[in-house]
């Protein structure tokens, strides 16, 4: 019996937080917010992200600080891209995972035109049914695109035998939402601490969580 993973990609498959910090650092200076460390940065990060910058900022930021958030990340994230690699471990757990007989796919909140080049650089397309990013505004929650992602690849997978592995609550969440399994990896966006109130297995490697999406789903 088939069993599906959808996968993250940003902080789960793609080892990007020094970008991810470095990238914020620049948003935050845009607004007079102070520099944070990677261990502060996991340890504050929220989804949605306006909330996270209403928190740090102690009020709602203006559309035009927003945009300024947003325009000073991407820019900056852009330019230290080429610096991120895989997850230590990744080529090996997708190659094993389909000559297990089993599927995968890749959802991400990355842009999905940014998306699929760099899933396609890392030489990994070959091992998803699907690979979509986000088609909407930046900042959203992953509920709305995961239900889309799942109806496309439609009769493919067993929802039933489905399992999300993701590095955020949020991952965890939209799974939930769509009814199906999630894995939480503490090697991204949150510190365990964070991941642990919502109610589903936390992993410190992916290769624990490959192994309980078998499990889960046996």
């Amino acid at each position: 019996m088939r069993t599906h993973i959808v996968w993250d990609w940003n902080g789960t498959l793609l080892s990007d937080m020094a970008a991810v910090v470095g990238a914020s650092n620049a948003a935050f200076a845009t607004v007079g917010i102070a520099p944070m460390t990677l261990e502060e940065y996991r340890a504050q990060y929220e989804i949605p992200i306006p909330r996270f910058y209403e928190r740090l900022m102690g009020r709602v930021p203006s559309p035009a600080e927003w945009l300024a958030l947003d325009d000073a990340f991407h820019v900056k994230y852009t330019e230290l891209f080429p610096g991120c690699g895989l997850t230590p471990g990744v080529e090996q757990l997708l190659a094993g995972w389909t000559a297990a007989g089993h599927s995968q796919s890749v959802l991400s909140m990355y842009a999905h035109d940014k998306l699929v080049p760099a899933v396609d650089a890392f030489g990994l397309a070959g091992h998803f049914l699907r690979v979509d990013g986000r088609r909407g505004d930046a900042g959203g929650r992953k509920a709305g695109e995961l239900a889309a992602h799942l109806d496309a690849l439609g009769g493919q997978v067993d929802r039933g035998r489905t399992v999300l592995i993701g590095d955020a609550a949020d991952d965890a969440e939209a799974a939930l939402s769509a009814g199906i399994a999630a894995v939480l990896y503490t090697g991204g966006s949150h510190t365990r601490e964070k991941l642990l109130p919502v109610g589903v297995p936390v992993v410190d490697t992916l290769a624990e969580a490959v192994a309980l999406a078998g499990e889960l789903t046996g």
